[in-house]
């Protein structure tokens, strides 16, 4: 009889996934009659609501970093593995908003790239793009692993085919609606995902209060040891250092990203592009809290289990079968949300600032391009994914390669008025070469000294803006070329 029930409730989950995927690809066709050129592929014809805006936005890293792979980190480390994501995104989509969103989406860009090629040249365009595209790839195969592990945890599922299933999906709806897909579907995915996560804090505190939500709240404030709600490490300066690099990476790292500023690029006015990253960086610190108390939550609810898969098996062991359903959907949304932008961001890129730039493709349909592009960056993510890697590896580092190689860049080709096309380059590949070099060898600290112990990812960072202001005075930018790209006045914020 038990297994009987089991399978009954594997079944009705399967068909509400099913169910789920269907109305995805609905949604995109739904999208696909919206779309007419390709910035109504790209950037959603620049006709994105508050409220759309708001949700596509929140759901750009919402997914398995934040629900899954940080989940897991909280459950071994404590708060402090929370300090890439969820509060390292949530305030690099407050900074975005409060920096960056107006003046850029004044420029009516389509990517990144365009705002280096329009302020510097098309050398730092190519050269962005090729900096840009890799840690995407990595984002998306972590999403992909992530989701492909849902699939065998419940249902068996090898983790090769689940791969491939996850891909499938992913890469269909995202090719038949581009930007208006991704932001149809994210506000769908959103809304689930908000109920399901309330759904499960409620669940966990009700059994860790055995029935009184108070006394949950109680026991695991009791019962957690001390340091493991402290969010900054304390004991040692180095650790500290780590700390405050893993938490730079986080918020600065994608400021210079393609997804953010895709979203940023296809509101309606440079007035709602602001307010919807402020309102979803708000909203991306609230819901965060809840993967954090889960984290806290496992090693007392669930003390000899392992210390991954942490949010599929709490759903699975503490909430009634109709609840975990639920959880499980919320799961498979927010992987998705993000599987959607990760992969439209870098293909966008693939496709309108290097694959164009080629005589092989100047002259090329560029709404076919970009589905192309979307189809190439999905499967070399997905054999990334069948490569392997520790997902939260994949996404520290795509966040520090960002953060390194981009974002003095972005801020110098924003704010100056004067400035050098041969001290932008040197910054991007300065930046990088520094710590690429750093990484390879295995140093945490510049030249793996101890006694200086700023983190790789911060050090790279500022001397990308050093060598920027050592070489411009000698290389400055052509005066015709300075003036007719300025950003426009921004609407009034």
């Amino acid at each position: 009889m038990l297994l009987s029930v089991a399978s009954q409730w594997k079944v009705v989950l399967g068909s509400s996934m099913i169910l789920f995927v269907l109305l995805m690809f609905f949604l995109s066709y739904i999208a696909n009659k919206r779309i007419e050129n390709v910035d109504d592929y790209v950037v959603a014809g620049r006709r994105l609501p508050l409220f759309l805006s708001s949700a596509t936005l929140l759901a750009t890293w919402f997914g398995a970093g934040t629900l899954l792979t940080a989940t897991d980190e909280i459950r071994s480390r404590g708060v402090t593995g929370a300090t890439l994501d969820p509060i390292g995104a949530g305030i690099c989509l407050l900074l975005v908003g409060f920096l960056f969103a107006a003046p850029l989406w004044s420029m009516k860009l389509r990517t990144l790239p365009d705002f280096f090629r329009l302020r510097f040249n098309k050398h730092a365009e190519i050269g962005s793009s090729f900096l840009m595209i890799p840690p995407y790839l990595g984002w998306i195969a972590a999403q992909f692993m992530a989701l492909a592990g849902l699939l065998k945890l419940f249902f068996g599922i090898p983790v090769v085919v689940g791969l491939s299933l996850v891909a499938l999906v992913g890469i269909g709806y995202t090719i038949v609606g581009g930007m208006w897909a991704v932001a149809l579907t994210d506000a769908v995915q959103m809304a689930l995902v908000i109920v399901g996560l309330v759904v499960m804090a409620v669940s966990i505190l009700w059994a860790l209060g055995s029935g009184d939500m108070a006394a949950g709240w109680a026991r695991l404030l009791k019962e957690s040891p001390p340091h493991r709600l402290q969010l900054i490490p304390a004991g040692s300066a180095a650790a500290f250092t780590g700390w405050l690099g893993v938490l730079f990476a986080g918020s600065l790292g994608n400021v210079p990203s393609q997804d953010v500023m895709q979203r940023v690029f296809s509101s309606q006015s440079a007035k709602v592009a602001r307010r919807a990253c402020l309102i979803a960086g708000t909203l991306y610190l609230l819901l965060g809290l809840i993967p954090i108390l889960l984290g806290l939550a496992a090693p007392i609810l669930l003390p000899n289990s392992a210390k991954t898969g942490t949010l599929a098996l709490l759903a699975k062991v503490f909430m009634h079968p109709a609840m975990s359903l639920i959880m499980v959907l919320t799961i498979m949304s927010a992987v998705l949300s993000t599987i959607d932008s990760a992969i439209l961001a870098p293909a966008t890129v693939l496709a309108q600032n290097l694959l164009k730039r080629t005589s092989a493709f100047k002259d090329a349909d560029e709404l076919k391009l970009n589905r192309v592009a979307v189809l190439v960056i999905g499967v070399t993510s997905l054999a990334v994914a069948y490569a392997g890697e520790s997902a939260y590896g994949l996404l520290e580092s795509g966040y520090e390669l960002g953060m390194v190689s981009l974002m003095a860049p972005l801020a110098l080709g924003l704010w100056l008025k004067k400035r050098s096309n041969v001290g932008i380059l040197a910054s991007m590949v300065f930046g990088t070469s520094v710590w690429l070099v750093h990484k390879i060898a295995g140093w945490e600290a510049f030249l793996g000294m101890k006694e200086f112990p700023l983190p790789v990812g911060i050090l790279s960072m500022l001397l990308s803006f050093g060598i920027y202001f050592a070489l411009a005075p000698f290389f400055p930018q052509p005066s015709e070329t300075s003036t007719d790209t300025d950003v426009q006045p921004a609407e009034q914020a």
